[in-house]
């Protein structure tokens, strides 16, 4: 199946303008402006209630916004019925004709546009080709498993060649295995038709897989848009850095700042360095390490630092000097196959969770050991407290 045109390459093919949505005094979608260019696979991620599926639904035109426009490569459509608009939807339902076959299902739109049968049966061949269920178009939706028929669903949309595909939580039903196998197809779908896909999901794991960029989504605003990349090494807000993946949040207080680097005086009383411009003495932060990125070293034993999985020293190496080690015991332990997870609570009561490399061996629970970070690691963000009087 040949790529779909996506439109100038100089537009946008969807922009978001002050996007506003309101049921009575119930603000969903406030003030959202984004861009999203031809052939971006674009997330909309956040929590229930957070205004993403009403974002969608304004895009598709399925809702109209109170205020602020949506336009489509260039084009405001933003008061245009969902069939004035070059995209198609996807739905976590299925939403199939349990008493059409296969071929009918993906057919049915194009069948409403009066296409020739022959130029049908061609472009439905085409996406059952692509979706992988060719061969299967006259089964009926009763015979067929539930990653089958979200692959229908997929077709049925991709068969009337939409310039954007909108996906509400579309893997939702499905169990792990098959979501996290159908994601794989997604993505190689959209690299394949080339057109706009912007998807809809909770599944922070979801949209770090399957995305060229994120908005996450909280109380109708847009908290960060950024590559997975971004959102998830640098989050710029509490929430970002909590939701995105898991991460340590250590509250405390800047003691002091100079060219660049900051001492933070945790809540427990001890301190480490931070990477931070222009912190004033006094400000309440909150230090996010990510588990991943911390090092254990048992002091009683003299051993070397345990090696993580992303960015640490090689086995030999000796800890660094330019970050904070904190004295704690192994409170929990966890085998995931590839990697251990730790819960650490440091001497001061502070809850740290830590994963390291399968190879580095498991220690036991009550194990004593000290905390280990790189200075580089470590980002400050704004205490949430100090977030919320700005948001209000």
């Amino acid at each position: 199946m040949a790529p779909m045109a996506t439109g100038a390459a100089s537009l946008p093919e969807i922009r978001l303008v002050e996007l506003t949505k309101q049921y009575g005094e119930v603000v969903a979608v406030d003030h959202v402006s984004l861009d999203i260019a031809p052939g971006e696979f674009f997330s909309l991620l956040g929590p229930s209630g957070c205004g993403k599926t009403t974002t969608l639904r304004l895009i598709g035109g399925f809702e109209l916004p109170t205020s602020g426009r949506v336009e489509l490569n260039g084009r405001d459509v933003s008061r245009d019925p969902p069939e004035r608009r070059p995209v198609n939807m996807v739905f976590q339902s299925y939403a199939l004709f349990p008493h059409l076959n296969l071929f009918d299902n993906v057919a049915f739109g194009l069948r409403r546009r009066k296409v020739e049968d022959g130029e049908t049966r061609r472009r439905v061949g085409e996406v059952l080709e692509l979706v992988r269920l060719t061969g299967m178009d006259r089964r009926r939706v009763d015979q067929l498993s539930g990653g089958q028929q979200q692959r229908v669903a997929l077709a049925r949309a991709l068969v009337c060649q939409p310039t954007v595909l909108l996906l509400d939580e579309p893997l939702g039903a499905l169990d792990l295995k098959l979501r996290k196998q159908l994601q794989v197809e997604l993505k190689r779908i959209q690299a394949e038709v080339g057109i706009t896909f912007v998807y809809v999901t909770h599944d922070q794991e979801e949209a770090l897989t399957l995305s060229n960029r994120i908005a996450v989504m909280r109380a109708g605003r847009v908290e960060q848009l950024g590559t997975p990349e971004e959102l998830y090494e640098r989050p710029r807000t509490r929430f970002v850095a909590d939701f995105i993946g898991t991460t340590n949040l250590l509250p405390g207080v800047v003691q002091s700042a100079d060219d660049g680097v900051a001492m933070v005086r945790l809540a427990g009383g001890e301190c480490c360095l931070v990477r931070a411009a222009a912190l004033p003495v006094g400000r309440a932060v909150d230090v996010s390490i990510r588990p991943e990125a911390i090092e254990l070293l048992e002091p009683e034993a003299g051993e070397l630092p345990v090696r993580g999985e992303a960015g640490l020293p090689g086995d030999n190496a000796p800890p660094r000097g330019d970050g904070p080690a904190l004295a704690g015991r192994i409170e929990q332990s966890a085998y995931l196959g590839t990697s251990i997870s730790y819960l650490v609570r440091t001497d001061s009561g502070q809850p740290i969770a830590v994963v390291t490399a399968r190879a580095a061996g498991r220690l036991a629970t009550g194990t004593a050991v000290a905390i280990h970070w790189h200075i580089d690691d470590a980002l400050v963000l704004e205490r949430a407290e100090a977030s919320e009087e700005a948001r209000s």
